[in-house]
């Protein structure tokens, strides 16, 4: 990461450590689990990476894991905002991709949307992570740093980028990662993408990969 980035620099967005339903690849939206002892260790291995930036604000999902790897991270006290939460899979909460796909083959978020009356659409998720950019993209004097979900901020990552909401099915966010966005010569950009610190003894680990 050469810090001739944070010129360009507008948000920085930290996806949550590792939940118990995270690991085994269950969809978690409203269901509102904490870290587990894994988690909050990916958590903590960020703090040191998070020093280097000095953010206007820190925002956090409502959800207990997005304000749990705040606080770990040493921003205890981070604004909720709700439009951070995680999209609402409606009748798949809890279900894993496979569970998904044997009753609707081809199954994907970002094309279908959440089932049933509470499951969020596309579009309706579209449109919120679109708000949030605006608010960012006002703010002037550093960047905002913001805890969130996995499929959200893919989400926010493609529509930053001013394209399709699809394209978050092609940029995977493991637990206890963060990717950096801003521009480039003007240009929306993605100037860092899924970055973690290894694990002690070596390599980053794979709690908490997308199903």
């Amino acid at each position: 990461m050469p810090s001739e980035l944070t010129e360009q620099l507008d948000l920085i967005v930290v996806r949550h450590g590792a939940t118990p339903w995270s690991v085994t690849g269950r969809h978690t939206s409203h269901t509102d689990l904490g870290l587990t002892p894994a988690g909050r260790a990916e958590a903590e291995r960020l703090r040191p990476w998070l020093a280097r930036w000095s953010p206007v604000a820190v925002w956090t999902s409502p959800l207990r894991r997005a304000r749990e790897t705040a606080d770990a991270c040493g921003y205890v006290g981070a604004r909720v905002v709700s439009e951070l939460r995680e999209w609402d899979y409606g009748d798949y909460e809890g279900m894993t991709t496979p569970e998904i796909h044997s009753e609707s083959p081809g199954w994907t978020v970002f094309v279908a949307g959440g089932a049933g009356a509470e499951g969020e659409s596309p579009m309706a998720v579209s449109a919120r992570v679109d708000g949030l950019i605006a608010r960012i993209r006002a703010r002037r004097g550093g960047p905002v740093l913001a805890f969130a979900h996995g499929h959200l901020l893919r989400a926010m990552a493609a529509r930053w980028l001013g394209e399709d909401i699809r394209l978050g099915a092609r940029l995977g966010l493991d637990s206890g990662a963060l990717g950096l966005l801003g521009r480039l010569h003007g240009e929306s950009a993605l100037l860092a993408w899924n970055l973690r610190p290894p694990a002690p003894g070596g390599l980053a680990g794979d709690l908490g990969r997308e199903a």
